[in-house]
């Protein structure tokens, strides 16, 4: 008989497996009100003038704050007191700051570079940067620690608060910034009309819609490893790269892009490709190009991802090459989706994965960073409201998001450079993949935000695939998952967890930069290096931070790293799997779709 802690979930997953349809299709979470359009109608109508955030979640948030500090004498005077005292000491540093003989009462984050230029050092610029950075400060302290308030809406008052304040920030300003004071007055003010020049181009292109300025294209500058499309379906282009050795590993590898990106940010420029990194290594590498949808696919569920996307792969992949098994590596949500896919397998007795890889991928979401601060059961309906109307969330209301978790870099500096300064955008290959954004569709994402972020099913074995609930603990096979230092989308510590949930050994890797430019780190990169350690299957669990202090760091990319642990699993060199029908040259045409 199962322990009582663990049939009381079985049961629960039985009961909720009722409420899925054929083939493990849940109904929506929405359809109760399907028939009540005007609420749908309304809400996607107001996304519009929000920029898609809910108002009656910050609503809620601002009044959580708000009442509880009303009910807390003690953080009121607090907040007196610390306000009489940075006002004392902003008095006592413009006074010195005047004849050059004073420390300033507070340094910016080390992040922030706003004020970093020599010229905010001089009067009366000192002055008006450091009364922002105090009038900074006393926010953070007054919308955190108040007793009572939800640490979500914490996170979002404190968050609403720093971009309130990021718009009147001394640096936006011609009469308050003196670098763009010295360009203007360098240039003859021509800088300030070219900057009004681009700003009417790029509000025209917000209000209207066009063509954004040209830059590296896949197939073009980027995405050129030699390759071919070897399968279409409706979902999914399989893309099989030729080989650059005379012999190859055996079992080759599957790569599952995320669909919230385009693939090729794992096949950039020719020096940073990781698929061409691993091909001319001996690898055999299948790509997973994800189709954007369009209003046609609103009805396109998770599972469909998982069926039309993993394991349909999975299906051609071993017809075409023989090969009794396939090491997997999963990249952000593509990497939640294949652990899906793995603990379905390993349920179901499917034995056809040797590895699994994860990079920046969570399957844990209780604590999922900064994205959470736009996910609650409010915003995920105001979300729902908008894609019902479109069949698709669309790549504005995406990107609209991870521009706010880092506006000082993507919205005030971009803004500063291109209106200000006068210096135009560069067009590296990162930045042009960036711009290239894709949708989601309508019913997958908001299975993808109730399923996975709000219930956290997939890492309590509650998540459904063909009516039953599967369970990460299933999966037996060797697992090395990759963490990113400064990942404000997969936060390094969220994505650890695959350690305690699963029941394998598991290598993690934790490797310096961000959810992108950490994953994409060629061997000779400046200033990277990694950290990494393997825990056995029957290992005593080490929390992340002390695992963190116990492992030295090495200095150098992390690819070489784990494509010695992919050898060592991809079995023997052979002759290359033999040609198969081609239905296109990479990069394909789903990757090059609008």
């Amino acid at each position: 008989m199962a322990p009582q802690s663990l049939a009381a979930p079985a049961a629960n997953a039985r009961r909720e497996a009722s409420a899925w349809q054929g083939g493990g299709r849940p109904r929506y979470p929405e359809a109760s009100v399907e028939h009540a359009s005007a609420d749908l109608v309304l809400n996607a109508w107001l996304g519009r003038m929000t920029a898609w955030i809910s108002p009656a979640a910050l609503a809620g948030a601002w009044q959580d704050w708000a009442s509880h500090l009303l009910l807390s004498p003690d953080k009121q005077a607090e907040l007196l007191l610390q306000g009489f005292s940075g006002l004392q000491r902003w008095l006592q540093y413009s006074t010195g700051a005047m004849v050059g003989d004073s420390a300033s009462p507070v340094q910016p984050l080390a992040q922030d570079k706003r004020f970093s230029d020599p010229a905010w050092r001089a009067w009366p610029y000192n002055q008006i940067s450091q009364s922002f950075l105090l009038t900074q400060q006393w926010w953070h302290r007054a919308t955190s620690s108040v007793r009572g308030v939800s640490p979500h809406h914490t996170d979002v008052v404190t968050f609403v608060a720093r971009q309130l304040l990021d718009c009147v920030a001394p640096s936006n300003f011609v009469a308050t910034n003196p670098v763009v004071q010295q360009a203007t007055a360098a240039s003859g003010g021509w800088n300030l009309i070219h900057g009004a020049v681009r700003a009417a181009a790029d509000a025209r292109r917000a209000l209207v819609g066009g063509t954004p300025p040209a830059g590296p294209r896949p197939g073009r500058e980027l995405a050129l490893t030699p390759g071919k499309v070897v399968m279409r379906n409706r979902l999914i282009e399989l893309l099989r790269y030729d080989p650059a050795t005379p012999s190859v590993h055996a079992l080759p590898l599957l790569v599952v892009p995320a669909w919230i990106m385009k693939y090729y940010i794992l096949d950039l420029s020719p020096h940073n490709s990781l698929v061409r990194y691993l091909v001319e290594l001996g690898h055999t590498v299948y790509m997973i190009s994800w189709k954007n949808p369009g209003p046609e696919d609103r009805d396109l569920s998770m599972e469909d991802y998982r069926r039309l996307g993993v394991m349909e792969a999975l299906d051609t992949i071993i017809q075409q090459t023989g090969a009794p098994k396939v090491n997997a590596c999963g990249y952000c949500l593509g990497g939640t989706l294949l652990a899906i896919a793995a603990a379905a397998m390993a349920r179901d007795g499917d034995e056809r994965l040797a590895s699994m890889t994860l990079l920046a991928a969570q399957v844990d979401f209780t604590e999922p960073g900064e994205l959470s601060l736009f996910i609650d059961d409010s915003e995920v309906a105001f979300l729902e409201a908008a894609m019902w109307q479109q069949g698709y969330l669309d790549t504005r209301q995406m990107a609209g998001a991870f521009q706010l978790l880092r506006s000082n870099d993507l919205i005030w500096s971009r803004r500063l450079r291109h209106y200000f300064l006068d210096l135009p955008d560069q067009n590296s290959d990162l930045a042009a993949w960036n711009a290239d954004a894709t949708r989601m569709p309508y019913r997958m994402h908001s299975q993808y935000l109730r399923q996975l972020f709000l219930k956290n099913r997939l890492a309590s074995a509650r998540y459904i695939v063909d009516g039953r609930p599967v369970s990460l603990t299933d999966i037996h096979i060797p697992i090395f998952a990759v963490g990113t230092l400064t990942d404000h989308v997969a936060p390094w510590h969220s994505v650890y967890k695959i350690v305690p949930l699963s029941d394998t050994e598991v290598t993690f890797l934790l490797t310096t930069g961000g959810h992108n430019a950490g994953v994409v780190s060629p061997p000779g990169t400046p200033g990277r290096s990694y950290q990494m350690a393997a825990h056995a299957q029957d290992a005593p669990y080490v929390d992340p931070d002390r695992w963190q202090a116990l492992n030295e760091y090495r200095d150098g990319s992390w690819w070489p790293a784990w494509e010695s642990w992919l050898a060592r699993r991809a079995g023997p060199m052979r002759s290359a799997p033999p040609p198969v029908l081609s239905l296109g040259a990479a990069p394909g045409s789903y990757v090059l779709a609008p």
